[in-house]
């Protein structure tokens, strides 16, 4: 059964766990040659999996005469992970695009936080283990859906937009008072569980397929399905003194995605393994290739359809600043690809 008191300790813990992982990784801003990178739960973090698995950033590094130290840490949501940036705890933040929107749009003028790259096109579904619940319409108060950071995450965001599209114009928060903050690993369990007040939850992969293989768990609702097609999942960013201060180790970091991103599209079989390698737990690897086989996973530096989460965040009065271009999100080192 859900206790309000237990959502309260996971989020002290979680408070706790950071922070412990910021006075692990707290100092000075990085100088050139070091990197402090923070992750997240998923296989929407399987770029960053990989370029640690592989020590890629250390080898393009070398070829580019520097010899570079990377820290990492594991956080559980976007609002976790902008905290620790802004206090210099890390140098690279890394989630969903609603995360990114909101900081981008506070440090603007000052720190001026941007994207690095994407990191993926992914969907997510809105999964539930109550058999009545059909349409967003079906949900009660009785009701809990679970997601990463209550009101910024990606997952909320997206349910607002959906919410809009079946209550009505300006009616975008109308489930907000059913979420609830869990990270994903523990979101998952109690979905799986149903033991829990939680059901429902708003993830992504590997999580919501799993959840699928349970019979009594369905899918209510894909987030292609409310944004209109493929849409970047998660991202990476930082500060701009970082990359201006760092431009070899930033050059690295990107030359070392690059090429982890094209290791996963040209062989699922590693990728996965990589995965699991990294990722404790009891997942089969053809489970694990099977997702990544999935036409709708894609890896991609490029950005999709960012604009239409932008334009959302500006209209409900989330950010203050219009984003002109996706080119306005990024670095200068991407405006070369085809996104949008």
């Amino acid at each position: 059964m859900f206790h309000p008191g237990r959502v309260i300790r996971h989020a002290l813990c979680a408070l706790a766990g950071l922070g412990l992982a910021a006075a692990a990784l707290a100092g000075p801003a990085a100088a050139e040659g070091r990197i402090r990178i923070a992750e997240q739960y998923g296989l929407g973090y399987l770029p960053l999996h990989v370029l640690r698995h592989q020590k890629l950033i250390e080898k393009h590094g070398k070829d580019l005469g520097l010899d570079i130290a990377v820290e990492w840490v594991q956080l559980g949501g976007g609002a976790a992970m902008n905290d620790a940036l802004l206090s210099d705890s890390i140098d690279l933040g890394s989630g969903g695009v609603g995360p990114l929107l909101t900081i981008w749009d506070r440090t603007k003028g000052n720190a001026n936080v941007r994207a690095i790259a994407a990191l993926n096109n992914m969907p997510l579904f809105l999964n539930t283990n109550n058999p009545n619940v059909k349409t967003l319409k079906d949900l009660t108060d009785r009701d809990k859906i679970a997601l990463p950071a209550v009101k910024v995450s990606i997952q909320s965001r997206t349910l607002q937009i959906a919410a809009e599209q079946a209550f009505g114009e300006g009616k975008f928060d109308t489930l907000d008072k059913l979420t609830v903050s869990l990270p994903h690993p523990d979101a998952n369990a109690a979905l799986l569980s149903a033991a829990a007040e939680i059901t429902g939850h708003l993830s992504g992969p590997p999580f919501q397929y799993q959840q699928l293989r349970d019979p009594k768990i369905h899918k209510v609702f894909s987030s292609y399905d409310v944004l209109g097609g493929p849409h970047t999942f998660n991202l990476i960013w930082a500060k701009e003194a970082f990359r201006t201060n760092n431009p070899k180790t930033y050059q690295a970091f990107l030359g070392a995605l690059k090429e982890a991103t094209a290791l996963i599209n040209a062989d699922r079989s590693t990728a996965a393994d990589i995965y699991l390698a990294q990722n404790k737990g009891d997942l089969d690897k053809a489970f694990v290739v099977g997702i990544l086989d999935d036409k709708d996973i894609q890896y991609t530096v490029a950005p999709s359809r960012i604009g239409d989460y932008a334009g959302f965040l500006s209209k409900v009065g989330a950010i203050k600043n219009k984003l002109a271009s996706w080119k306005d999100l990024f670095f200068e080192d991407l405006h070369g690809e085809t996104g949008s």
